[in-house]
């Protein structure tokens, strides 16, 4: 049986596409660039803010300096906005629920940046005691480095064998595959599931109640 879930939070546990794209398209109108739709939104996400602030912009506007406008007015909206319109999917707090009365540890690893990953996560998992929620923070890599899986992993005092990673794209498939721990790709996130096969998921599930059989029957994924 696996003793520890590493969750990414961005496409996994909560759908928070609309929350993103529009405080991206605020601080694009802002400063006179053009707004992108909210389904081209899944597309530029995954790999931190900043990233995507250079992915919306137009190509010849993304040096340094209108990165870090368009960044920081992006971030003056989503610090206030950042629960707005984003949701949990369908049967994830019930897998929450199910996973703790276990006994089974939980932690948190996302590319957000820390400050909305702690206001976002108590908002929406009031009764879910993380061991760790992990967010970006500034001088330490991003995900797919797997520097967040190992502090999680110090924190819990869980050996690599015990623990599961759950995402829901292909940077997330190998963030577990440089930690070198078992994945389970999520098929109701931003990305595709030719995705997470391509980026070698050990395992992939429709619905959230897959990945609690997959915890409690202990199978070593390969």
């Amino acid at each position: 049986m696996k003793k520890l879930v590493i969750f990414d939070l961005d496409g996994t546990l909560l759908n928070t596409i609309e929350d993103l794209g529009q405080a991206a398209n605020f601080a694009l109108e802002r400063n006179g660039y053009a707004t992108h739709s909210m389904a081209s939104y899944p597309y530029f996400v995954g790999n931190g803010v900043r990233r995507l602030m250079t992915r919306v912009l137009p190509e010849d506007a993304r040096d340094d300096e209108t990165v870090d406008r368009v960044l920081g007015d992006f971030l003056e909206y989503y610090d206030v906005h950042c629960t707005d319109y984003t949701k949990h999917y369908n049967g994830m707090p019930e897998l929450l629920q199910d996973l703790r009365d276990l006994g089974v540890t939980m932690a948190v690893a996302s590319n957000k940046y820390q400050k909305a990953v702690d206001k976002i996560i108590p908002h929406f998992f009031p009764d879910i005691n993380f061991v760790a929620v992990e967010g970006h923070r500034e001088g330490v890599n991003v995900k797919p480095d797997p520097s967040v899986v190992f502090k999680i992993l110090a924190e819990a005092g869980m050996p690599k064998a015990d623990c599961l990673y759950v995402g829901d794209s292909g940077v997330d498939m190998e963030t577990a595959r440089r930690a070198c721990i078992d994945s389970v790709g999520v098929t109701w996130g931003f990305r595709s599931k030719k995705e997470l096969v391509e980026y070698h998921a050990n395992a992939i599930v429709n619905n959230p109640i897959d990945i609690l059989e997959i915890v409690e029957n202990g199978i070593t994924i390969s």
